[in-house]
């Protein structure tokens, strides 16, 4: 993480936020939620399509990093009118397209401070927990919650974190609160009944910024080894999931190729499986803060990084104010039953779907949208500059299309 430009409680800019659809309710968890099993039954976009096992198609989506700098909590008090934090109004440009998939999945970065305050930004974050319901209105259900901030106010941020998030009825994976549970995969469920897909959410971290894991605590957050990685996902293969998502918060800050670490590393979880089928169904990226590409590796996509959802105006490791911490893509996949039981659920389709987060008027931009006509030339140029990053290692000649 590096250094943010400071602002305050900004004034949209006229003619540059896109129109935005309005939050979709959802309905409360049931009693005694703990924020490991989600059911999804929203979605559509399968309705009517069956494999082998009678089983529809589900879509997948997910988004890049939620990381609230100062700013981001600054803008979030003043949408609350002076009562306590209301992220929501910032996240309502993504909500149609996050209630439209049958399942969704963010990147929480940072964790939540006490109920009150005091929150902060960088470089030690603690953000209100205000977020979390925000993020369940937007229509998330689950969010990886391994960073390199994760340990930023050590085992009681974690325990924070995943509390609020409980509470707002949002599936997490990354982060634990005891041994049990960082033992068990956040298990969420796409459509009902005996035909519903079920989906593991396993989350790993590069790193926690030389942060020590809590005394006797190894297991509050996940950290990247390939081999622990591998077993998790076969592990949760046994509890009978049909598809395996992993989010790795890992890759170079500010560099839009992949490392040589994510490039390996893609391709040895992509290439491991188990009895013919692979371990892994797919990879999200995050942590990069600008977009990265799309690839499909050993018949399996990865999404090297989807950049940040949510931020505020930052500088480079140049010293430079990077617009580029602002555009992030979502990434969206169709999955589908397979042909014959004990194969894969396939992805039928594959889109991305390019987003810019105006940090002056505090707002994510949806760019498949409309806009008026003084904003069409900039935000045209952004959309451009994040499609020729997400196809630049030929993703296009996999499928991979523009989503809407």
């Amino acid at each position: 993480m590096t250094k943010r430009i400071r602002q305050g409680a900004a004034v949209a800019v006229a003619g540059l936020l896109a129109t935005a659809t309005a939050c979709t309710g959802q309905q409360s968890p049931p009693p005694g939620f703990a924020g490991r099993h989600l059911s999804a039954e929203r979605g559509v976009s399968g309705a009517g399509a069956e494999g082998a096992e009678g089983s529809r198609t589900f879509t997948l989506l997910a988004s890049g990093d939620i990381l609230p700098h100062s700013s981001i909590i600054d803008r979030a008090a003043a949408d609350a009118g002076g009562r306590g934090y209301d992220f929501r109004p910032m996240l309502k440009g993504a909500a149609a397209t996050v209630t439209g998939a049958d399942l969704a999945i963010c990147h929480m970065e940072t964790v939540y401070g006490q109920n009150g305050g005091p929150y902060t930004g960088y470089p030690s974050f603690k953000s209100p927990p205000e977020v979390a319901t925000a993020l369940r209105a937007t229509g998330f259900d689950s969010c990886s919650t391994a960073s390199n901030h994760t340990l930023d106010d050590g085992a009681q941020g974690v325990g924070r974190t995943l509390d609020a998030l409980d509470r707002a009825g949002v599936a997490h994976a990354g982060s634990a609160r005891s041994a049990d549970e960082a033992s068990r995969p956040a298990l969420l469920t796409a459509g009902k009944g005996k035909n519903a897909a079920k989906v593991a959410h396993l989350a790993y971290t590069y790193g926690t910024n030389d942060i020590p894991l809590p005394a006797g605590q190894p297991w509050a957050v996940n950290l990247i080894e390939k081999d622990r990685i591998v077993a998790d996902a076969r592990a949760a293969r046994r509890t009978g999931a049909d598809v395996v998502v992993v989010s790795l918060h890992w890759g170079t800050e500010w560099q839009e190729t992949p490392d040589d670490v994510q490039l390996g590393l893609g391709r040895e979880l992509t290439a491991s499986a188990s009895g013919g089928r692979p371990d892994i169904d797919l990879i999200l990226g995050t942590h990069a803060h600008v977009p990265q590409a799309y690839e499909k590796v050993n018949g399996t996509w990865i999404v090297y990084g989807m950049g940040d959802q949510v931020a505020g105006a930052m500088v480079n490791h140049e010293g430079v104010q990077d617009p580029r911490a602002n555009e992030s893509s979502m990434g969206r996949f169709t999955f589908g039953p397979p042909a014959k039981p004990g194969q894969r659920w396939a992805v039928r389709k594959a889109e991305f779907i390019p987003q810019w987060f105006d940090p002056e008027a505090g707002r994510v931009v949806g760019l498949d949208h409309g806009a008026s006509a003084p904003a069409r030339g900039r935000l045209r140029e952004i959309r451009d500059r994040i499609q020729g990053v997400v196809l630049s290692r030929g993703a296009a000649q996999d499928g991979l299309v523009a989503g809407k």
